[in-house]
């Protein structure tokens, strides 16, 4: 038995806005530097846990990590609007959007207890470890997506169907 069809992530025209933004160029940039910060920073965080050695470099790296983040998070909402026509929660990517808000809340949580002193050091890097293991999460929701973007250009490939959604 087949699984009931999935409408296609993007209608014709949201893809050829898609294709057509500098966004998606932008978004492609920063999501592989993200994460090879990510793990940069991850490495530096747990290697501060197990060994006390590295607070600073730890610290440091979470902040830039945070950084990246807001960064991409901005630019992820242009593309958004671009694309989708709002700047978050579309229908499209509604739930990557909701995780995205837990995984920016846990950043910037971090950034208040490092600047009011909130928490012991361990604390504010077990904070970190939540909020990069929230980051995972959505990374892999974003990855999934994308998967389902090439999934539905293949098919349309496949079907005969063009760009603009006409058979061919």
């Amino acid at each position: 038995m087949r699984s009931p069809a999935r409408l296609p992530l993007y209608t014709p025209d949201q893809r050829r806005r898609r294709d057509e933004s500098i966004w998606t160029l932008v978004q492609g940039i920063l999501a592989p530097v993200q994460f090879l910060i990510f793990l940069v920073s991850l490495w530096l965080v747990i290697r501060f846990l197990a060994t006390g050695e590295g607070a600073q470099a730890a610290t440091i790296s979470v902040v830039v990590k945070t950084l990246a983040l807001y960064a991409i998070m901005i630019t992820g909402s242009i593309w958004e609007k671009v694309v989708f026509g709002r700047y978050l929660f579309a229908p499209a990517f509604f739930w990557e959007d909701v995780v995205s808000m837990l995984v920016l809340a846990l950043h910037t949580a971090y950034l208040v207890t490092i600047s009011l002193g909130w928490l012991d050091l361990h604390g504010q890097m077990a904070l970190a470890l939540a909020a990069y293991a929230t980051y995972v999460v959505n990374a892999a929701q974003f990855v999934w997506k994308l998967r389902s973007a090439r999934l539905d250009a293949n098919r349309d490939v496949r079907d005969g169907r063009d760009l603009m959604g006409a058979a061919t």
